[in-house]
């Protein structure tokens, strides 16, 4: 488990984190999001016990990171934005340096390095050198520094970046199934990502956690906002959009047009106290089928472009 309480950091004047509290627990991957200078890595950092606290306090498995950081350390693996490699080593004595000042046995050495190195895809390149690999392997190799002590708790700072699409679902794997025993925190620009593989979103803005909860629960919060693109069959454009002014249902964001003969797309804003239900019940008593409704304004971008935009950050 990872707790943070009234986490502060200042660096002179300047507060990078002001009173930042949250809990993640076993078995759970929460996704770190905010805009550049938020503080995602300041908070990394204190995890880590590359930085202390100003003030308040944080513990990785009751493990407190300024009374005892090298027990933190020890339970914590760690990949930061730019992956920590020595360029002058291969792949493989690169990861026996890792496993020996992490104090694995010769017998553990063996087999964490095998399975780390299978879980990353790092087997072709073993025996190449890191300086020569492309940006996406050596992520690979930072990742398997990260998992090879088997930590219970990983903090990971953009863990797919460089990679081509392909290893980007492989890590994105890798991470969901350590997730199911671990503790994991996942910092990362790339929204889908998140939506993809975290079980809980905690949204920064200046210092400040502006949003905390599941993708689902943070755009249910901003209800007033969802947006929903429809498409109906039965009647001309202009019968829908007096139909639609008439309906109570919400705005007209984008008023309706014909797009093949009846097929009619309209894109409307509910009021807060209607339910997408509602269409689909003014759509019967018009005698309109609904060919299609998807919610656009829903999603986890709109979200936290929502509650990062300036001005939002004391909220």
């Amino acid at each position: 488990m990872i707790e943070a309480r009234d986490l502060v950091k200042r660096y002179g004047s300047f507060e990078a984190v002001r009173g930042v509290s949250f809990t993640v627990k076993e078995g759970q991957v929460v996704g770190l999001l905010g805009p550049n200078g938020a503080g995602k890595t300041t908070i990394m950092k204190i995890l880590t016990c590359y930085h202390f606290p100003s003030s308040g306090t944080a513990q990785v498995n009751l493990l407190d990171v300024r009374h005892e950081p090298l027990e933190v350390k020890k339970a914590v693996g760690y990949l930061p934005e730019n992956a920590p490699v020595y360029t002058d080593l291969k792949v493989l004595e690169y990861l026996r340096f890792v496993a020996r000042i992490r104090g694995l046995s010769s017998a553990d050495t063996r087999a964490r390095i095998e399975w780390s190195m299978a879980q990353c895809g790092l087997e072709p390149v073993a025996y190449r050198s890191i300086g020569k690999l492309s940006k996406g392997y050596r992520q690979r190799v930072g990742l398997a520094q990260a998992i090879l002590h088997d930590p219970s708790a990983l903090i990971l700072d953009e863990p797919t970046s460089g990679l081509d699409p392909g290893q980007i679902i492989e890590i994105r794997d890798l991470i969901r199934e350590l997730g199911r025993q671990k503790t994991v925190i996942l910092s990362t620009h790339i929204l889908q990502e998140v939506e993809s593989i975290c079980n809980e979103v905690l949204i920064l803005n200046n210092g400040l956690i502006v949003a905390q909860g599941t993708a689902g629960d943070l755009g249910r919060s901003i209800r007033n906002n969802v947006v929903f693109a429809v498409a109906v069959q039965g009647r001309p454009a202009e019968e829908v959009a007096e139909a639609l002014k008439l309906s109570g249902l919400g705005r007209v964001s984008k008023p309706p047009f014909s797009l093949e003969g009846a097929r009619v797309e309209f894109e409307l804003v509910l009021d807060s106290a209607v339910s997408e239900s509602a269409i689909f019940d003014w759509a019967v008593t018009r005698g309109l089928k609904i060919l299609s409704m998807t919610n656009k304004g829903n999603g986890l971008e709109e979200v936290f472009l929502k509650l990062t935009r300036p001005g939002k950050e004391d909220a």
